[in-house]
């Protein structure tokens, strides 16, 4: 008996924070909001019941925006940008607080959702998921219709979803038609529906990358896939020459990685330019504060505590380099985090610029008994 083709689907819940507020504030709806605030910036209710909204041009400091809405986005705002920038291209748009706590909540309710009718998932993220789709019973389309409109029951808020033969595709198919988008494709539809796209859509290809295949003539993933596999390899080397040219014909033998023990979480993120630690200092200690506050949702989400902190860091010439830091105590305190996380910093070269920037928690354990250090944070690197 042949085995049944895979169908793998991923989903990922559409601008996720910012639609948890839009629940909570609706009048909000259709205009431009920007998620990352801190207290300043929670709404102030009015004596007639409304509430007055701080606004991104009346924001100073360091932050960076978690997320925003698809209609700040329309202005050229977007995830891992310094408020202060964004303050210049959307002044007038809503600034409001990250509320952790709710977005867990409804990360919970929407993933009970899917497994109510696919129970083989993998977790990648507070707002996001794989799904194995092989053997549970139904026509593709219509089972991805009864999961996006379980999680829209459940949680009042809309997904994207993709659906193809491996993970590789699944995750740039959830982007096609977002919002609430549907995108479901075989390995034929690849040249037709795949190959048009830029580079930058297969996950693993960062700005710097596409910026060197652009100068090699390589914009789209088709000119990818017809590349020479001699000029790929004299430019990026053996190994991710290799996976580059296996990623643009849609190859990906991954399984979907269902009921495996964490043995460590992390967050990372690659930089639109180079950045460098001095220059650029108050962008990457925003960066770095919100990756450390991620990272500790992500732990507590998954019922960890991590006794080993790490840095990982790619220069300007990819060379990669990462630092990290046994604990006496473990910790999953964002604020504990980020400074075990300075502290791996104090011994990396930072003459370089840098074009990623990653913390990764290990040494996973679940809570026990021991007190979670909470430390200050004042004064260290990237502050």
């Amino acid at each position: 008996m042949s085995e049944a083709p895979r169908r793998i689907a991923h989903l990922d819940m559409d601008a996720f924070y910012a639609s948890v507020e839009l629940l909570r504030y609706p009048e909000l709806r259709g205009l431009p909001v920007v998620i990352g605030g801190g207290r300043d910036a929670h709404p102030v209710r009015q004596p007639d019941g409304s509430y007055r909204f701080a606004r991104l041009r009346d924001y100073v400091g360091r932050g960076v925006i978690t997320t925003a809405t698809y209609e700040a986005r329309a202005l050229g705002v977007g995830s891992a940008m310094g408020m202060m920038k964004a303050a210049k291209l959307a002044p007038d748009a809503i600034l409001l607080p990250v509320n952790f706590d709710a977005y867990r909540q409804i990360s919970r309710q929407f993933k009970a959702a899917v497994a109510s009718i696919a129970p083989d998932y993998e977790d990648r993220g507070i707002d996001e998921i794989y799904i194995d789709l092989t053997h549970v019973a139904g026509e593709t389309r219509e089972l991805a219709l009864r999961i996006k409109q379980a999680v829209h029951a459940a949680t009042g808020l809309t997904c994207s979803i993709g659906v193809t033969p491996n993970k590789l595709l699944s995750k740039i198919c959830s982007d096609l038609e977002k919002p609430n988008g549907l995108t479901i494709l075989d390995y034929a539809d690849i040249p037709a529906r795949i190959w048009p796209l830029g580079v930058r859509k297969i996950n693993g290809i960062g700005p710097k990358a596409t910026d060197k295949l652009a100068a090699l003539g390589i914009d789209t993933i088709g000119q990818l896939a017809a590349a020479d596999a001699g000029l790929l390899q004299d430019h990026f080397g053996g190994h991710y020459a290799a996976w580059l040219a296996a990623a643009a014909r849609g190859i990906d033998q991954r399984a979907v990685a269902t009921r495996t023990e964490s043995k460590s979480i992390s967050r990372e993120t690659t930089f639109e330019r180079d950045l460098h630690a001095r220059q650029d200092r108050a962008v990457l200690s925003g960066v770095l504060t919100s990756l450390c506050e991620r990272l500790a949702e992500d732990l507590k989400r998954k019922g960890y505590v991590s006794r080993t902190i790490s840095v990982k860091l790619r220069y300007d010439d990819f060379q990669i380099v990462s630092r990290n830091l046994t604990l006496p105590q473990p910790v999953v305190d964002g604020a504990a985090i980020l400074h075990a996380a300075r502290e791996c910093l104090k011994r990396v070269p930072l003459q370089r610029r840098l074009r990623l920037l990653g913390v990764r928690a290990s040494t996973l354990e679940p809570p026990g008994a021991a007190t979670l250090l909470r430390v200050p944070t004042q004064g260290e690197l990237f502050a």
